[in-house]
This record gives C-alpha cells, sequence and structure tokens, in this order.
C-alpha cells in the first residue's frame, strides 16, 4: 500500500494476514455453529477426539477447549514470528 518493497516487510504482512485469518476464524465461529457449519480445521479437531458435533451442540469440553487452544497458538505462532 505504501510502496514498501522489502522481502522482510512482506514475509511479516504474510505472517499477519495468516493470524488475522486464523483469529477470524475462531471469531467466527460461533455464528457459524448457529447455521451448523464448522469451518476449523478437522485434522486438529480428530487429534482431540472432536466431531463437528460437539462444537454444533456447544460441549465446553476440555478436549473441545484444547481444539480451541491449538488454532488459537498457531495464529500467536505466526505474530511470534513477525517480531
Amino acid at each position: 500500500i505504501l510502496g514498501v518493497r522489502d522481502i522482510h516487510a512482506d514475509h511479516a504482512a504474510s505472517h499477519i494476514g495468516k493470524a488475522q485469518g486464523i483469529v477470524t476464524c475462531l471469531r467466527a465461529t460461533p455464528y457459524h455453529i448457529t447455521r451448523r457449519k464448522v469451518f476449523l480445521p478437522m485434522d486438529i479437531c480428530m487429534l482431540h477426539g472432536v466431531s463437528q458435533e460437539d462444537f454444533i451442540r456447544c460441549k465446553q469440553e476440555k478436549n473441545v477447549r484444547d481444539v480451541i487452544y491449538d488454532i488459537a497458538s498457531q495464529a500467536h505462532i505466526h505474530l511470534e514470528h513477525v517480531r
């Protein structure tokens, strides 16, 4: 946008965009659940033994919270790369 042509700035912007996308997905999850949709990575859900139906039923079990934590941790990793 500002005409900056720097590979390091591009790399940082890429990681910021990924972090923002992950956070947006997490923040939109309650909205999507009301429409019986789950857009979270199934590989992480399966790792914790969580199904889409667990989210739709709004279960507050530890394994559901662990899925959210792992996904949020990925956003945090991207922010650490930016720093």
